[in-house]
């Protein structure tokens, strides 16, 4: 017997407990290497692919495609391909074939004319039973040789010798016979009985669905509060345009979500409540915590399910960067290979609900997050424009936020921030950086004096 290494589903991180086999890359039988892919299973956040911790031979799947695997049951059994494994695998051949060799032979097919004697005839006589029996050894033996005798005294087993005729044969016109009508096929959903149309249809929840479900019931418990803003970004599409035609971005798709990303996420300094999280502790204690940087998070639909990667450090890409991060997240997330480590951690989410054709919704909260803003289609409509009526570009946008984090006046500013940032992208320049300029120490100490005792508070501009 060989030296066989059980492989069991190993913890894939992020605290998943089973994965589903969804395509397996080897068969039993095979040779791998190490680190070759084994089988691609898919997780609650994304599709990964487990590789071969074993150099040898699969001598055993231990599950099929579409089944439910928990961490640390054996996936896969290898061995070094030599010992008596290969023996035991041509026992049940070698059976088989002593089983063919003595059963008997079935009676070969005759091409003569079908009988006159109806299928229902009395049974035959003992003089033809002996015939018969004699008629089997022959077709038995005949068809051992590989061919069918064709004389005119073969038999036909069960008939006993046969007739003699004369002339063309006729046939005996049967009796009817009260039997139940034959079943119709391929009859179509018509002929479906009325309860199969009607009956439930159920599928497991599991994978991304299970996860989502999970989620939205942990946002549930958070106490939620939404704002709407409907603004004119008619100038930010008229940026998007100009851009596109920059040779600088020749090969980078800038669209109207890059510049919405690129404006959240200027606008985080100084609104940090928008990125500042409820951590409860042990004993009841509850912590906010701000990150330093933007993890912005991105919704993404795919044949899955949604899921929600992020991108790391998004407050300090440009605009070129953030387009490329965009298209670089939405492929990975279609494809189902998203890290699991991107589907985690994120600081704010943009969830896009206007490329389905809405106006707006009112988007639930990521968990672990404090605020996702909504974000509209397009559409062109009347509007008040420099004293008049015109039609311009309108995107409604509806900022969700943890109410025990952010207050709503914090929301509020925030939306009209963003909505006065994209109906004039021009005022992106006022964004960054400090608003006075920094002293020398010579500076600092003369107007120390009068500052001491005054508070000295300063709040960044809005925009």
């Amino acid at each position: 017997m060989s030296t066989q290494e059980i492989f069991r589903l190993p913890d894939l991180g992020e605290g998943l407990t089973e994965s589903e086999i969804v395509e397996w890359k080897v068969s039993v039988g095979d040779t791998v290497t190490l680190n070759q892919a084994l089988a691609e299973v898919e997780t609650a956040k994304a599709m990964v692919e487990i590789p071969s911790p074993f150099a040898g031979t699969v001598a055993a799947l231990h599950a099929e495609e579409g089944d439910i695997v928990e961490v640390g049951e054996p996936l896969v059994t290898f061995g070094d391909g030599t010992g008596g494994d290969g023996a035991g695998d041509d026992a049940p051949a070698e059976a088989s074939a002593e089983g063919v060799a003595s059963a008997p032979e079935p009676p070969p097919e005759s091409t003569a004319p079908e009988p006159t004697v109806p299928a229902t005839t009395a049974e035959p006589a003992p003089a033809a039973s002996a015939t018969t029996s004699t008629a089997a050894e022959s077709s038995a033996s005949s068809a051992s040789n590989g061919s069918v005798e064709e004389s005119s005294g073969a038999n036909l087993v069960g008939y006993g010798t046969r007739a003699a005729r004369k002339g063309k044969p006729t046939r005996r016109p049967r009796k009817p016979v009260d039997a139940p009508p034959a079943p119709v096929r391929n009859a179509g959903p018509a002929a479906a009985p009325a309860a199969a149309r009607t009956a439930e249809h159920r599928v497991k929840v599991r994978s991304v669905r299970k996860h989502t479900a999970a989620a939205m019931v942990a946002s549930a418990r958070v106490p939620q509060a939404t704002v709407h803003l409907t603004c004119d970004v008619t100038e930010t599409l008229a940026l998007v345009s100009r851009l596109r035609e920059h040779p600088r971005t020749r090969h980078t798709k800038v669209g109207l979500l890059t510049v919405i990303a690129r404006a959240v996420c200027g606008l985080v300094p100084q609104h940090p409540a928008i990125v500042t999280r409820w951590e409860e502790k042990d004993g009841g204690q509850a912590e906010l915590v701000r990150s330093p940087h933007v993890n912005l998070g991105i919704a993404v639909a795919t044949d899955r399910g949604l899921v929600v990667p992020h991108i790391p450090h998004a407050d300090e890409l440009s605009m070129l960067g953030m387009a490329r991060a965009l298209r670089e997240l939405a492929t990975t997330a279609r494809s189902g290979r998203t890290r699991p480590d991107r589907l985690t951690g994120g600081t704010m989410t943009l969830t896009n609900v206007g490329v389905f054709g809405v106006d707006a919704g009112s988007p639930l909260l990521n968990p672990g997050e404090s605020a996702i803003l909504g974000i509209g289609q397009v559409a062109r409509r009347p509007w008040e424009h420099e004293g008049e009526v015109a039609l311009r570009d309108v995107v409604t946008f509806s900022l969700t936020f943890d109410h025990r984090v952010v207050d709503g006046e914090q929301g509020a500013r925030f939306l009209a921030d963003l909505g006065g940032l994209l109906t004039d992208p021009a005022l992106a320049v006022l964004l960054g950086g400090r608003d006075e300029p920094e002293q020398d120490e010579a500076e600092q100490d003369d107007g120390a004096a009068g500052r001491n005792g005054a508070a000295s508070s300063r709040q960044a501009v809005t925009v």
